[in-house]
């Protein structure tokens, strides 16, 4: 890191994606994730346990997920007027990889991925209200257009205002963010099961698929890096 950068300054996707050694995590809908495969409770605790014990590690205050087969871990800054990455997640991100290694446990960044369900409304002031009391959700970063759960255990709600009544098309459908090196197959596997492209129009940050019955779904990934010729 540059000497006298502001660690707590905002960043893009890309920005992490293209930073060397952070090759364990990717950017989805919700942060920064990682998933290390620990094939043990026990082992899993054991890097819990050390995430704990890093310097500083109570001001970034990671989302940590301990299962029997892994640790997910989620890196993002939830305030009232920001809900992303800071440079210092660039830090952090580093360091827990360094432990995971050190601890022999290896990351899957195929593992993780972001859900939220997506409400289109004509009106959002009218509908919000009724799904944060409904959920018990809290907006998101002073948004009137998202709902998280304060928990951070159940899928965030966004909502997309309509310019007209759509009566003949679902008005709540499910993004699926996904790393971005895995969207392609992801994509693949959804219309081999039956689905079908709807657009490719913004891909590939996000690509519209539909069941067979023609329910949507989104599928979007974050801040791809640019190849290298592209880089400035």
């Amino acid at each position: 890191m540059i000497e006298g950068e502001n660690r707590t300054a905002p960043i893009r996707p890309q920005r992490f994606h293209e930073t060397a050694g952070l090759e364990d995590w990717r950017v989805v809908g919700e942060g920064a994730c990682a998933h290390f495969r620990t094939g043990s409770f026990a082992v899993g605790a054991q890097l819990v346990r050390a995430i704990g014990e890093l310097p500083g590690v109570v001001d970034d205050h990671p989302d940590v997920d301990l299962r029997r087969e892994g640790v997910t871990v989620r890196l993002v800054t939830l305030t009232d007027d920001y809900y992303g990455l800071t440079e210092r997640h660039i830090d952090l991100a580093g360091q827990i990889s360094a432990l995971a290694r050190s601890l022999d446990i290896t990351a899957d960044p195929s593992a993780v991925q972001t859900v939220q369900v997506t409400v289109d409304a004509l009106s959002g002031s009218d509908v919000v209200p009724f799904w944060r009391a409904l959920l018990g959700y809290r907006d998101r970063a002073n948004s009137g257009e998202d709902l998280v759960d304060p928990g951070g255990r159940g899928a965030p709600f966004s909502f997309q205002t309509m310019d007209a009544p759509r009566p003949q098309r679902n008005r709540v459908h499910v993004d699926v963010w996904v790393p971005y090196d895995q969207a392609e197959a992801r994509v693949a596997a959804a219309l081999a099961a039956g689905g079908r492209l709807v657009s490719d129009a913004d891909a590939p940050s996000n690509r519209v698929l539909a069941d067979p019955e023609g329910n949507e779904a989104c599928v979007g990934v974050a801040g791809p890096p640019e190849p290298p010729a592209e880089r400035r």
